[in-house]
């Protein structure tokens, strides 16, 4: 009798998890990347949001509240490649927005690329230097090219990322025309592009815009402050520089919104069983980059007015396409730009670091040590990069010159530890130096990494802008939303590396070539 129950139990469960079908295969994926979302506010801000937007995600969709960076120093370019390859800077070979070129010893930009020209900008762009495949790559392989894969964002790093080596196209803002511009590198420039820039040009939008609160001072109460001050900007600006006032406030996402908008009416996206992707990419950073009194209210009001956008774009693809038909996947690129010093009144321990005295300085140390010459070729953004010809020349070892290196300037106020290139490769494993070395990439870095004390500032002498070290966590959501994924909030951390391959079990494809995670049940 027990044996018959059980077995009958048993067949009920098999049959149970049999009948739990995937999720329909949809006819749209949109990824949409929330350059520097935070979870905490996200539903901190709950009560200042409409139905439709963030609320709607929270509420009906797979809440992933922590997908964490696996790697240290993520900004946005470093981030958005690994949101799409599923793999580390280590590996996909984006290091940083910019690095130091080893050869020239000048400094170069992810996607520089001289070999294409660019549309409706001087600037020459591909996804070159992006060592792996990726989401719209893999989907594209898959499909035969029948695919369609578009990408939008207000910086070309983002879209480019975002449409890969195989996408059909890449948008981005012209910070100094305003237009929506790309690059030769992917196909020409659809049809109805030119005409789209000269009757849609934000330049039209921003002629009378000044960017108040929506709401009045006094119901932005969601952040802690005796202040609740108001504030007014006016997004016009000043000759070139308006357009990148434009994309550094949540009037950018609107303008996403209306080339979402034109593509979905002008191309046959979403319009048959083949899946295809579109990249998309929002901001919700600090458009005043100095603490003000009305800072709390201004950063309330962007998540409220991104959340209209959101809104609105969910209403857009369900008109167009059917939400039925789209996986929507919200991510943030988990990091937040650099932010000035806290003022003396807070007493927060700190001080100036200068990243050329470090150089000079060990420069000066190791003629000391081995004999005359430039030991020291270039440093930038934290990392010093010795001569390694000099090196070799004069038959010297090189890494014990990385190893003396790292221990003289660990004497130096303002460093927390330095890694020398052999420790990052050849090193003992530890959770720390694991993240420092997924965001080391052996032929863009330096042979030496300076991690400089939180609080203290990178002070910078060629002009460049200063900026205060924060290594705290940043938490950051992943959200799936379609009617085939159960609606759940996960607490547990997950890996932002594990979000490509989660994306290409959906699509029923294989993981980006450098992806080694496993990707999240849905």
């Amino acid at each position: 009798m027990k044996k018959g129950l059980i077995t009958s139990i048993l067949a009920l469960t098999i049959g149970g998890l049999h009948a739990q079908p995937l999720p329909v295969l949809p006819r749209l994926v949109v990824m949409l990347t929330v350059d520097q979302l935070r979870t905490d506010y996200l539903e901190s801000f709950e009560s200042l949001y409409g139905e439709g937007g963030f609320r709607r995600l929270l509420h009906e969709g797979k809440v992933y509240r922590q997908a964490d960076m696996p790697f240290a120093g993520a900004d946005r370019a470093s981030a958005i490649a690994t949101l799409y390859t599923g793999s580390t800077p280590s590996v996909h070979g984006i290091i940083g927005d910019n690095w130091m070129d080893a050869k020239t010893l000048r400094p170069v930009n992810c996607v520089d690329d001289p070999a294409f020209m660019g549309n409706y900008t001087n600037e020459s762009s591909s996804p070159s230097k992006l060592l792996v495949s990726t989401l719209a790559d893999e989907l594209r392989v898959a499909t035969s090219n029948r695919s369609i894969v578009y990408a939008i964002a207000p910086t070309r790093e983002a879209a480019i990322f975002g449409a890969g080596h195989a996408g059909n196209g890449a948008f981005w803002l012209n910070p100094q025309t305003g237009k929506w511009c790309s690059t030769t590198y992917y196909e020409n420039l659809p049809w109805w592009m030119e005409g789209y820039n000269e009757t849609h040009a934000p330049d039209k939008q921003l002629k009378n815009t000044t960017w108040t609160p929506l709401y009045p001072a006094g119901r932005y109460t969601c952040l802690p402050g005796k202040s609740r001050e108001t504030f007014k900007y006016g997004l016009r600006g000043d000759g070139v520089n308006k357009y990148s006032r434009l994309a550094a406030t949540p009037f950018i996402n609107d303008e996403v919104n209306r080339l979402v908008e034109e593509l979905l009416d002008k191309s046959e996206m979403g319009r048959d069983s083949v899946p295809d992707l579109l990249s998309l990419t929002y901001y919700t950073g600090i458009f005043h980059p100095y603490p003000t009194l009305s800072q709390e209210t201004e950063i309330q009001d962007t998540y409220v007015r991104t959340d209209r956008s959101l809104a609105h774009l969910l209403e857009l693809l369900d008109h167009k396409v059917g939400l039925r038909n789209v996986l929507f996947c919200l991510t943030s690129t988990g990091c937040t730009e650099p932010q000035m010093a806290d003022t003396d009144l807070y007493r927060i321990p700190g001080g100036e670091f200068y990243l050329n005295r470090c150089a000079t300085l060990l420069n000066m140390f190791l003629m000391a040590t081995y004999g005359e010459g430039q030991y020291v070729e270039a440093y930038y953004n934290q990392q010093i990069y010795l001569n390694h010809k000099l090196i070799e020349d004069k038959q010297l070892d090189l890494t014990e010159i990385q190893e003396k290196a790292a221990e003289f300037l660990m004497q130096f106020s303002g460093v927390n530890e330095v890694y020398s290139a052999h420790r990052l490769l050849l090193g003992s494993w530890s959770p720390k130096a694991d993240r420092i070395r997924n965001s080391y990439h052996r032929l863009r870095s330096g042979d030496l990494l300076i991690e400089v004390l939180p609080g203290w500032t990178v002070m910078h002498e060629d002009g460049s802008e200063h900026y205060t070290m924060r290594t705290a966590a940043v938490p950051s959501p992943f959200i799936l939303l379609n009617p085939g994924i159960r609606p759940e909030t996960v607490r547990i951390p997950v890996s932002a590396a594990r979000i490509a391959p989660t994306v290409a079990g959906a699509l029923r494809i294989r993981a980006p070539n450098a992806s080694t995670e496993a990707s999240l049940d849905l």
